[in-house]
């Protein structure tokens, strides 16, 4: 039999500060590991369960990447000084910092997820459904409530969609994954509203605050713009229509091919206007839930985002170093409120130390409360900096090494972890990154601090590293001369994060990973050349055409010979000569029918019901299995179209749909008829009959989903 959770967390007052609903997730997480590990949980099912708290594969074997969800970016003291412990005790003291504005360590065993996920969970952080089919981290922009350009702060109702949807019953069965994403005013790129499966800009009707939806939003190998679902859903409304449209998703999307699972596949494949229809018809369908309400109003009420220190005037110290004044320059910019300033600190490749990260818990104890951000182009912002602390700031920076120049500029690229640990990395996109950060000190200094071009690069064509919305974007490829293959990159020009997103790029050709420097270069300067008033670089690209930026590049495309190069077979920052190994991507994991997870789900109630009974709680196991039964019900109803969040009583709707139809052996579901009748007292005495009884009924249950 497999092994409990006993020996970690019963009986002991060691993780006594986590909130229940995480605790328990967590104490059942370790539980279908030591299952899986036992021989019994199907592969499929535990792979994306894990996913479903992070856990994802490696390219390398019996190692995991674990990305920890960190909801708007936002994050307090306490929490950065977490993630700096168990990047540092249980993975290689790295934290990357995501387009997503998650955080990921790597390199990390298993076997240590169960206490990692309980040290995160002291501090508020969790895990849950930070990767897998389900709704991933809601993004917002990183400068809401302190930018100068907003309507409205839009965290409160980010952070209610944040917390409406996390374990919704409604966001467990769709077929990919789903990604919600908020900004506050149209024009920025902050929050990339329009590459989203939901995205919600601030907009104001009347004087009421609410949102210019779009839907069916995305990336990936075929990227797809967000048709507009309205100009303004009052903000109230944004709930229950999320809610819609995960139900809608969840029905109607696609669960077999997972290459087209996402929902703008399903908007694709149905029609715009039938995908709306069908929304509005389950919004008007959906039962009140008080929650709409109560999780916008906590937001409200607990939010809060306040100075530590007061206003100050923004001066120069006299005989400041050309140092200083170039990051005040380039890193430093006001907020909307007077006498304070945002910083951002410049993260290479998105990388921080644990040592840097802990050490920035510390000095920003002098400087704010708790309003740090992660952001989506992977550095950190802190906000609410008196100005006059900021000399003092700056020198804290560079102790710590984390005051290099030019965030948000030419030099801050964009890269996916590539063949470094992703599965499905065909070339270095990390490895490129560097040698552009070398080459941006050394060579391409002239380039390094323009805000007027953005470079993306993405291992391969699944688009990690968003190269589709950027000005330059590149991802991996593959090219063979003669009998030798090179790692190579597809040029990808005309994207832009501008408008929330509202332009990709389409891909010109392949250059040689070893000539992407050069190829940046040559087309910055067409750039320069041909550039009429206020154009962007996606505005030239149109109007000058794709043929002419092809021609631009054509010589540097050419690929020598093994013979004549053999450098050009060797990836960026690698000494090996090039083999493309490509695995089994595990971004969303197989598609797993929510019935299957309900079943398993029943099968983990039972085996604790087993637990509780063998130490001698037997009420805890008389409880237990029944609610491993009515879980195992719950399944067999999901395969009828009912859904938890329709509230129906299950005992009633399992006897009219399966027991008086004669799918289900009778005496089976009769002992379930029965626990769900009598006392406590009464099943407490009959407690082992109890948990077998379950035993029974669970495996009734998964034979008729068998045949279903």
């Amino acid at each position: 039999m497999a092994t409990t959770v006993a020996d970690a967390t019963r009986g002991s007052d060691r993780w006594s500060s986590i909130p229940e609903v995480m605790r328990k997730e967590i104490d059942v997480f370790e539980t279908e590991l030591r299952r899986f590990q036992a021989g019994e949980v199907p592969e499929k099912v535990f792979t994306e369960f894990r996913l479903r708290h992070g856990a994802y594969g490696q390219r390398q074997e019996r190692v995991q990447m674990q990305r920890i969800k960190i909801p708007m970016g936002m994050l307090t003291l306490d929490q950065l000084g977490a993630l700096a412990d168990i990047s540092e005790e249980y993975a290689v003291g790295v934290l990357h910092v995501t387009t997503r504005q998650d955080f990921q360590c790597h390199f990390i065993d298993i076997n240590d997820c169960p206490n990692m996920f309980r040290r995160l969970a002291e501090t508020g952080i969790t895990t849950k459904e930070a990767c897998g089919n389900t709704v991933r981290n809601v993004t917002c922009c990183p400068e809401a409530g302190v930018c100068t350009t907003e309507l409205f702060d839009v965290v409160p109702h980010a952070k209610a969609m944040t917390y409406f949807m996390l374990r919704h019953p409604d966001a467990q069965n769709f077929g990919r994954k789903f990604k919600i994403a908020y900004s506050g005013c149209a024009e920025k790129a902050c929050g990339l509203a329009r590459m989203h499966d939901l995205g919600a800009v601030a907009a104001i009707k009347d004087g009421q605050e609410g949102f210019q939806v779009f839907v069916g939003g995305g990336l990936g190998s075929l990227p797809q713009q967000a048709w507009e679902y309205s100009s303004f859903v009052p903000a109230n409304e944004m709930l229950p229509l999320a809610q819609a449209i995960a139900r809608v998703f969840g029905r109607d999307g696609e669960k077999t091919n997972r290459a087209k699972a996402r929902m703008k596949f399903l908007i694709g494949k149905i029609g715009f206007d039938e995908f709306k229809k069908r929304v509005d018809e389950e919004r008007t369908k959906l039962p009140f839930d008080p929650a709409w309400e109560q999780q916008l109003e906590t937001a409200l009420a607990e939010y809060s985002d306040q100075p530590l220190k007061a206003p100050s005037k923004l001066e120069t110290p006299a005989g400041a170093s050309a140092e200083y004044k170039k990051w005040l320059e380039l890193n430093v910019r006001p907020q909307k409120q007077d006498g304070y300033s945002m910083v951002e600190v410049f993260l290479p490749l998105g990388d921080i130390s644990s040592d840097q990260m802990s050490g920035l818990a510390g000095v920003l104890k002098k400087y704010i409360q708790s309003t740090i951000r992660a952001t989506v182009s992977q550095n950190l912002l802190l906000r609410w900096i008196t100005n006059e602390d900021l000399p003092a700031l700056h020198e804290d920076l560079k102790a710590l090494q984390i005051a290099e120049t030019g965030a948000g500029k030419l030099k801050d690229i964009t890269a996916c972890p590539g063949t470094d640990s992703c599965k499905l990395g065909i070339s270095s996109s990390r490895g490129l990154a560097g040698v552009m950060h070398e080459k941006f000190s050394n060579g391409m200094s002239d380039l390094a601090d323009r805000d007027d071009l953005k470079v993306k690069l993405s291992g391969c064509f699944n688009s990690c590293g968003q190269h589709h919305i950027a000005d330059l974007g590149f991802f991996g490829s593959i090219q063979r001369k003669g009998q030798n293959s090179a790692p190579v990159f597809q040029v990808v020009p005309g994207g832009t994060t501008n408008n929330n997103g509202d332009r990709y790029g389409l891909a010109i050709g392949k250059v040689p990973a070893k000539r992407v420097p050069d190829t940046i270069r040559r087309l910055v300067e067409l750039y320069d050349r041909e550039k009429q008033d206020n154009e962007t670089f996606a505005d030239v690209v149109e109007r000058v055409g794709k043929v002419r930026l092809k021609e631009e590049i054509a010589d540097l495309a050419e690929l020598p010979t093994m013979e004549e190069n053999d450098d050009f077979y060797r990836d960026n920052r690698q000494t090996w000569v090039y083999h493309k190994s490509v695995g089994v991507g595990e971004c969303a994991g197989e598609v797993v029918d929510q019935a299957e997870f309900m079943l398993n789900d029943a099968d983990r109630l039972q085996f604790e019901a087993t637990i509780a009974l063998d130490e001698g709680r037997t009420q805890e196991a008389a409880q237990k299995a029944f609610q491993a039964q009515m879980k195992a019900a719950d399944a067999l109803l999901f395969t009828k179209g009912l859904l938890i969040s329709d509230k129906y009583d299950t005992v009633a709707e399992f006897r009219k749909l399966f027991y008086d139809t004669g799918v289900f052996w009778k005496p089976f579901a009769e002992n379930f008829f029965r626990s769900a009748e009598e006392s406590a007292d009464e099943a407490s005495a009959a407690a082992r009959s109890r948990v077998e009884e379950a035993t029974l009924f669970i495996e009734a249950a998964q034979g008729v989903y068998s045949q279903a």
